[in-house]
């Protein structure tokens, strides 16, 4: 067919940005375009991979590197409320990030018009958590790309999205919702009346995107999907197993101590890694182990000083071609590391902090595949000895392998380039 035009959107982090670069690596080699339309300070990030993108203003004017710092220094504000339960972060995390999220589609209708004019998409796929009524009105084909946890598309049997609450603890369920309802309503007032500026219907309480009526995409892996009390259309939504893009290949470098040991990757993502007294804490009891360890500490290597000998830290690891090398993860609970554990058939030590985090870190020890632990409320006993569980336990390391086969065998950018493309047969 001849080559066409797919415009991905996806919000100013790394785990949305990241998935959608391997979806736009697989619409590439089916022979199209991809373009990214991006946060002014992310358009760095899809040049560093080869492609063309087009910023679009999220806030006010401001010099792209201070764009590019706006979310770290916004979750570094909110370390002291890492501490809290899900429930407890609504009243400040939550609610600080849903009206910078509110104000960052206001602004981008200002801008998303004139960039969509320009680029002529035949097909628009956002991975965001908020509707950007421009591209929804554009006339062409848009996709919902789910790149956090499956339960961002509600349901009343299953949890609801940043709960952290248990798939059937349905007293947890109602709690959540219920507070976060009643805290968020001036927020969602707000967006509704900006809705209605720009000829758009009015969300139920506590919604703030909608389904596409064309496709939707959840990066989510079957093997660890909910128990759904409306079960989704495969028509209109379609697991992609995770969406694993192609990094440059690594090597891990000798270590002075342990060379022979398990090895352990630890990440807390690129907003997570300002968590330094938690990633000292860590490396702290990793010294004292049989383990070798590859720490991501972001931008903050100079808080890191006369390191244990299995210790490795960098300020930035190709993870795709780490994961597969190592023996078990300590991580955040992002959607990235998520499943790319999952595809790689590794188990993990989840520590959430905010967002999708919470869920996913139940979710994976509620269905076997490694642990949730507290963020700071452990003992280097307790640590130790969950790594070598994850290590040593006959019935995890099956039921990994199992879901990285299932998952290797679907090729979720592969599948996602092909129905996208159907889109515009």
């Amino acid at each position: 067919m001849p080559q066409k035009t797919f415009a991905f959107f996806p919000e100013a982090a790394f785990g949305p940005a990241l998935n959608s670069v391997g979806i736009a690596q697989a619409v590439e080699a089916l022979g199209h375009r991809a373009v990214f339309l991006s946060d002014p300070g992310f358009v760095p990030v899809y040049e560093g991979y080869g492609f063309e993108a087009h910023p679009v203003a999220l806030s006010e004017p401001m010099p792209p590197e201070q764009m590019a710092k706006f979310w770290e220094d916004f979750i570094n504000g909110h370390i002291p409320n890492f501490r809290k339960s899900p429930y407890d972060q609504i009243d400040n995390y939550v609610k600080d990030c849903w009206t910078a999220i509110v104000d960052s589609a206001k602004w981008a209708q200002k801008d998303l018009p004139g960039v969509l004019a320009k680029v002529k998409p035949d097909v628009i796929a956002v991975d965001n958590v908020i509707l950007f009524p421009a591209i929804k009105q554009h006339g062409v084909p848009w996709v919902r790309v789910i790149s956090c946890s499956e339960n961002e598309i509600e349901d009343e049997g299953i949890p609801p999205h940043l709960s952290g609450c248990g798939e059937k603890d349905h007293a947890c369920h109602q709690a959540f919702r219920d507070r976060f309802n009643t805290v968020i309503k001036p927020i969602h007032d707000d967006f509704n009346a900006f809705l209605a500026s720009c000829g758009e219907d009015a969300y139920p309480i506590g919604q703030f995107f909608e389904a596409s009526p064309f496709l939707n995409l959840l990066l989510y892996p079957e093997p660890v999907k909910f128990d759904r009390q409306h079960p989704l259309d495969p028509a209109r939504f379609q697991y992609l197993e995770g969406c694993v893009r192609k990094e440059a290949p690594y090597e891990v470098p000798t270590f002075a101590k342990n060379n022979d040991g398990p090895l352990v990757y630890v990440s807390f993502g690129s907003l997570g890694a300002g968590d330094t007294d938690l990633l000292k804490r860590i490396i702290a009891a990793l010294g004292n182990s049989r383990f070798r360890a590859l720490v991501n500490i972001g931008d903050y290597g100079s808080e890191y000083r006369d390191l244990p000998g299995n210790v490795h830290v960098s300020n930035w690891f190709p993870q795709p071609s780490v994961i597969p090398q190592v023996d078990v993860a300590i991580h955040h609970g992002g959607n990235n590391s998520f499943t790319e554990c999952l595809y790689f058939g590794k188990p993990a030590i989840i520590m959430p902090y905010v967002w999708d985090g919470h869920d996913n870190a139940t979710r994976v020890q509620e269905t076997g595949h490694g642990f949730k632990m507290p963020r700071y409320d452990w003992t280097e006993a307790e640590l130790l000895a969950k790594l070598e569980t994850c290590i040593s336990d006959k019935g995890m390391a099956a039921k990994l392998a199992a879901t990285s086969a299932h998952m290797q065998g679907q090729d979720g950018p592969a599948k996602a380039a092909k129905l996208l493309e159907a889109l515009v047969r």
